[in-house]
């Protein structure tokens, strides 16, 4: 017997059907029974099922002889089921990597309930995707399993059966079974929640929901909309066969029913437009008949309430009316509200460029408004080490000034108090550019800190890759560059690149990251309570996955299927996966063996915290390196990044460590021990000696020093003498010593002598 059944009907999905099917039987989990339910499709989906049946026994082909619609279509497939849980899966959605597996695991860490209910993704044709928004209801503190009453707000989900795994035997028992007609899924999943005597949550995108451009049932004007009465009279006829369920649930149910009934008549795309009117009135027939004192709506729902009640579509053209006008007239107060603001803040900056500028004022950002983070937050810790005479102040959105030390201002951008420190501060900190309406005074000192030792093209050098530079204004890149005063460089390579990307009359301080002084100072107790805060079980490897922006795709598309990356390993291994910032969204889901920390704001941390880094082409490799710890590189698309975005030289031939070309490679790599063994150390050595001369723990004194006294910094401890912050991890005593360095290529960036603060030519 199967541990899953899943069930995926087809009718009309002939393009995404095998998309569909592929998701499900390339899951590391492989413990189920794949029932694909051809509904008499007029188009190649039947012919789709039987190729995949043929070619894959887990797979069982249903063909129905008449079309009988999408619930019952789930029945049939429900008639041969045999595993121990359902899971429902539309023809045109797709499983994402790994969820089977974690669906397993959540339920058997929970003692089997009735329903786990997980999380979904909506996803566009455009490439977009986005989360559920009300996910926070899937989170799994507190007890599990619990009843529905422990947990009411479950009931505001998107009512659907493919978010959810149904034990069978628990929906044999209370024999239910999909209607016909649209809105099947209400009376399916409303009497299941409530009827369930133990129910669990999986906190983790399992489906990825397509939203078509045209095609979908919902989304097509007919009079099919009208079976939403029909659903609902069949949900309140449970009621009347459980009425020790209608006491406490009747109430809730008619309010999401009204509130149902309203969302479908305000969408244009449903409802024919001569039977809006009839809509109403049964809307308010329903609304009479199943009435249900006891569960008032909110504020906002109250006047869609009563619309539904009155019942009259002339009342509800003339509610629409003022309602849009009422819009209008509040979104043009607000531009004018917004106009002034924005003059005002124009005057309130003029006036600050007017006052003097305060040389004990610095103000920091990275990441053009993100958090506390990268070579401007570790500047600005040593400002107040090295300088603590200077108050420091970080500009950020208010959704990360939680990032910000105690002791530092946070400035919200936009802001008076915004303008006025970047008029008036004496030193001004960022590893990108400040606003281009930044006046930069002749008494002020901006510190550009870059952000990573560049292998991919910046700067000018991007002019001629107009998939990466995505209409870039190079003119107003420049004039940024015209204010700089100093840019940091962490390497000779570094240098190069940046006075021939950037060209301007900076100083650049080749001093290495600031950000990197952690890797030289932290213990091995620091390491094991990073470790610790992260969630990494005592005694295991830790892998840190950090891939970089694909200039090429819109969208990020892991090239590595991380969960079944962690159950090849075993046990003895943990991924941390971590996403590039410019996608703003998780990498991967956290389960077993796979931790998400895309949203860490410390990248510095999850380095200290990994016994190993896998990465591409990202610049957290130079990074990583100080650590003299193995680097693996997964460069499976070189060819297409390197034309998308080119580089200044080809790391596969200088690479920091072992190289691997495709998932099963990098896995072999680990499995026989060849990431940490000498061939892979003596690359590192070569890497090292080349791109980290100066990270030896004191180069943010080393910048505070030089920017605000002028004073040459202390010497540079060499490469021989550092001894940076060790590994705690299950392999880390077995690592191999540091081998002397051997002669790799070099870039033409290289040339000529190390420059520690030359100027721009």
């Amino acid at each position: 017997m199967p541990r899953f059944s899943v069930i995926v009907p087809a009718y009309k999905v002939q393009a995404y059907l095998h998309e569909c099917l592929a998701s499900v039987l390339e899951q590391s989990f492989t413990d189920f029974e794949l029932i694909a339910v051809d509904d008499c499709s007029p188009d190649a989906c039947g012919a789709i099922v039987d190729e995949w049946a043929d070619r894959d026994p887990r797979v069982r082909a249903v063909h129905l002889k008449e079309n009988v619609g999408l619930g019952p279509a789930r029945n049939a497939g429900m008639e041969h089921a045999t595993g121990d849980y359902l899971i429902f899966l539309d023809g045109d959605d797709t499983l994402t990597p790994g969820s089977l597996e974690a669906i397993a695991e959540r339920l058997k860490r929970t003692d089997e309930p009735d329903v786990l209910v997980f999380d979904y993704a909506r996803t566009y044709w455009s490439g977009e995707a986005a989360r559920n928004q009300l996910a926070h209801l899937l989170a799994e503190d507190g007890g599990a399993p619990f009843e529905l009453a422990d947990r009411p707000a479950l009931l505001r989900l998107l009512m659907v059966a493919w978010n959810k795994a149904h034990r069978r035997e628990f929906v044999e028992r209370e024999g239910f079974a999909f209607p016909h007609g649209f809105y099947e899924d209400a009376p399916w999943t409303y009497p299941l929640l409530m009827s369930a005597a133990s129910i669990a949550t999986l906190d983790r995108v399992c489906v990825h929901y397509r939203q078509r451009r045209h095609g979908s049932i919902l989304h097509t004007v007919s009079r099919g909309h009208f079976d939403i009465f029909d659903q609902y009279e069949r949900v309140f006829a449970f009621f009347e066969r459980r009425p020790d369920l209608a006491a406490a649930w009747r109430p809730m149910i008619f309010r999401r029913m009204v509130d149902h009934l309203a969302a479908v008549f305000a969408r244009p795309d449903r409802l024919p437009s001569d039977s809006r009117g009839e809509f109403l009135r049964k809307a308010r027939a329903h609304y009479r008949r199943y009435r249900s004192p006891g569960s008032p709506p909110g504020l906002r729902a109250r006047l869609r309430h009563v619309l539904v009640r009155l019942g009259s579509h002339r009342a509800y053209r003339a509610f629409s009316t003022a309602v849009r006008l009422s819009a209008g007239a509040r979104r043009g107060a607000a531009r004018a509200l917004h106009l002034v603001k924005g003059a005002l803040l124009r005057l309130h900056y003029r006036v600050q460029l007017r006052l003097p500028v305060r040389a004990d004022r610095a103000v920091f950002s990275a990441y053009w408004g993100h958090g506390h983070s990268c070579n401007p937050g570790a500047l600005e810790e040593a400002f107040r080490e090295h300088a603590p005479f200077i108050s420091t102040a970080w500009i950020a959105a208010p959704e990360h000034h939680h990032t910000v030390p105690t002791g530092t201002r946070r400035l919200t951008p936009g802001t008076a108090a915004y303008w006025t420190a970047l008029a008036r501060s004496k030193y001004l900190v960022n590893n990108v550019n400040f606003d281009r309406r930044l006046v930069k005074r002749p008494d002020q000192v901006l510190v550009q800190t870059q952000h990573g030792t560049p292998l991919k093209h910046m700067g000018l050098d991007l002019q001629d890759r107009p998939a990466a530079a995505r209409g870039t204004d190079f003119a107003a890149l420049l004039a940024g560059a015209d204010k700089w005063d100093y840019v940091l460089s962490a390497n000779r390579h570094s240098t190069l690149v940046w006075e021939r990307a950037f060209p301007a009359a900076y100083t650049t301080l080749e001093y290495g990251h600031p950000r990197n002084d952690p890797f030289q100072r932290a213990t091995g107790a620091d390491v094991a309570r990073v470790r610790e805060r992260l969630g990494v079980p005592a005694g295991t490897t830790v892998i840190l996955y950090a891939p970089t922006h694909r200039d090429y795709r819109r969208a990020q598309r892991p090239p590595l299927d991380l969960e079944r990356v962690a159950r090849r390993l075993g046990p003895g291994f943990v991924v941390l996966a971590r996403s590039h910032h410019a996608y703003g969204g998780a990498l991967a889901a956290t389960s077993g063996h796979v931790i998400d920390v895309s949203g860490h704001p410390r990248v510095e941390e999850l380095c200290l915290a990994a016994d190993a880094l896998v990465t591409d082409y990202s610049s957290i490799m130079f990074d990583y390196a100080n650590l003299d710890r193995p680097i693996v590189l997964h460069v499976e698309d070189w060819e297409a990044y390197e034309a998308a975005r080119g580089s200044y030289f080809d790391v596969r031939e200088c690479p920091p460590g072992a190289v691997a070309r495709g998932e099963d490679e990098l896995t072999d790599i680990f499995a026989s021990g060849h990431w940490r063994g000498s061939r892979s150390a003596q690359l590192r050595a070569a890497f090292r000696e080349r791109f980290c001369p100066h990270d030896d723990g004191r180069v943010g004194e080393r910048v505070v020093r030089r920017v605000v006294f002028g004073e040459v910094g202390p010497r540079v401890v060499p490469l021989s003498e550092r001894r940076p912050a060790p590994a705690v991890g299950g392999s880390a005593s077995s690592s191999p010593p540091t081998h002397p360095s051997i002669a790799l290529p070099r870039s033409p960036s290289d040339a000529g002598q190390p420059l520690s603060e030359g100027s721009a030519p």
